[in-house]
């Protein structure tokens, strides 16, 4: 069941990634990053109201809030990217360190210990990520060579997200999720007060920005589920193949370039799955 969570939480990360860079290149950024805050801290807060929490200790609400510091620097920098990367770059790239980075302290500081499947898992999934995030045969300068940069800063507040949460007890119910909400809103602040008139939308642009943001924290809602059945581990490992989604959809509906070694990619990321689910 950790894993199935786990699995549906990277799904609707790569729906909402997707949405939200797309979202990103009509609209500025920083207003598509504030106001999907907002719309997560509605939906989580009323979520945490209707879940039952016997012990919500403070110490659980600060490793929600600094979840949502990660979370709020993650979704910064990747809106970023994507407001001028291209989709099949910037989504993988961001992935590639946080997984490197979560797993590595799940095992040497959390006394994480995966099977031997999920052992092969985790060394197939940075590669096949990096794969994926491969962009040669793009022109320097073109969308489909852009970004990187930013999925990387981005990657260190996923990295920081996942960790973070998963420290948090059940016993706390969802409200971890609810403080980094308000945590990322409360570090953004200074992002909306810079870009002042930018952060006007219409009202379409505005309704969509906050459901992208619903949908964020509903997968972070299911990732925090899965670290209560799951090794933290591989629980983020899992979540972390958010990117084959919108890297598909990129390919499809863009038509952005697939090149073989984007394919043995998409193939590795699979194959770690299958793995992890097992391991």
């Amino acid at each position: 069941m950790g894993a199935l969570l786990a699995l549906t939480s990277a799904v609707i990360y790569g729906v909402v990634d997707f949405a939200g860079g797309i979202l990103s290149r009509r609209a500025h950024f920083a207003a598509v990053t504030v106001l999907g805050q907002l719309g997560g801290l509605l939906l989580a807060t009323t979520a945490a109201l209707l879940v039952p929490a016997p012990a919500v200790r403070p110490t659980d609400l600060l490793w929600g809030a600094l979840s949502g510091v990660g979370s709020g620097a993650a979704m910064h920098f990747l809106n970023r990217g994507l407001s001028h990367g291209a989709m099949s770059t910037v989504v993988p790239v961001s992935a590639v360190t946080s997984v490197s980075l979560s797993v590595l302290c799940g095992v040497l500081l959390l006394g994480d210990r995966p099977g031997a499947l999920a052992w092969a898992g985790f060394v197939v999934t940075v590669p096949a990520l990096w794969l994926v995030a491969d962009d040669r045969g793009a022109l320097p300068g073109s969308v489909a060579s852009g970004g990187v940069t930013d999925g990387l800063l981005a990657s260190a507040g996923v990295a920081v997200q996942y960790l973070a949460l998963g420290q948090a007890a059940a016993a706390s119910g969802l409200w971890p999720v609810a403080a980094g909400r308000v945590a990322a809103v409360l570090v953004l602040l200074p992002v909306a007060v810079w870009h002042g008139r930018e952060m006007r939308l219409p009202t379409r642009d505005r309704t969509q920005a906050l459901l992208i943001g619903a949908g964020a924290a509903l997968g972070l809602i299911l990732y925090l589920l899965a670290t209560q059945q799951q090794l933290l581990a591989v629980a983020v490992v899992l979540a972390s193949l958010y990117p084959a989604l919108p890297v598909v959809l990129g390919f499809v509906l863009l038509h952005e370039p697939l090149t073989r070694r984007r394919a043995i990619g998409l193939i590795g990321a699979a194959a770690a799955t299958v793995l992890l689910t097992l391991g």
